[in-house]
């Protein structure tokens, strides 16, 4: 259920509108980001566990706030669907602390070296991004656009011109 009723644009029938604003301000501040109630075990272990191959991946980096820092940016995107400008802004504490403890890092707190290098943080993004298939939005947007224009996935066929 939508919090805010969405405004329909320049349509005759709410039909074939399409909402101007689907989500409120607050929903929108918050999307992609962590909530703030933190995590249970539970969903710690649900959600932000590293297999096998994952820790083979971490493990080649070079020193511990890297490996640990890589995890954060790992998990941040599975689960958020997108990386962070600063990958620790509201990260919760229990999360760093269970991705250190499946690394064996023996101090959490590392984390905060992560940042001082930022080509480190950015090459981690871009190989996280290749291996994982991540994509911006703005290289499929025109994509996105052709799909909807051709009424893929609505069960109704897309308009012929006339």
């Amino acid at each position: 259920m939508l919090a805010v009723p969405p405004r329909w644009a320049g349509c005759s029938s709410r039909r074939d509108a399409l909402p101007v604003e689907f989500l409120s301000d607050d929903q929108a501040s918050a999307y992609g980001r962590f909530p703030g109630a933190g995590f249970s075990r539970a969903e710690l272990e649900r959600y932000f566990f590293l297999d096998d191959v994952d820790r083979a991946w971490i493990e080649p980096k070079r020193r511990e706030h890297n490996k640990l820092g890589f995890a954060v940016q790992l998990a941040t995107v599975r689960y958020a669907g997108r990386f962070l400008d600063d990958p620790l802004d509201g990260v919760p504490v229990e999360l760093v602390e269970y991705l250190a403890e499946q690394l064996q890092i023996g101090d959490p707190s590392c984390v905060k070296s992560y940042g001082e290098r930022d080509k480190t943080r950015l090459e981690h993004l871009w190989e996280i991004r290749q291996a994982d298939g991540w994509q911006e939005f703005s290289e499929v947007e025109a994509e996105l656009g052709e799909w909807v224009e051709g009424g893929s996935g609505t069960g109704r066929r897309a308009r012929q011109p006339d």
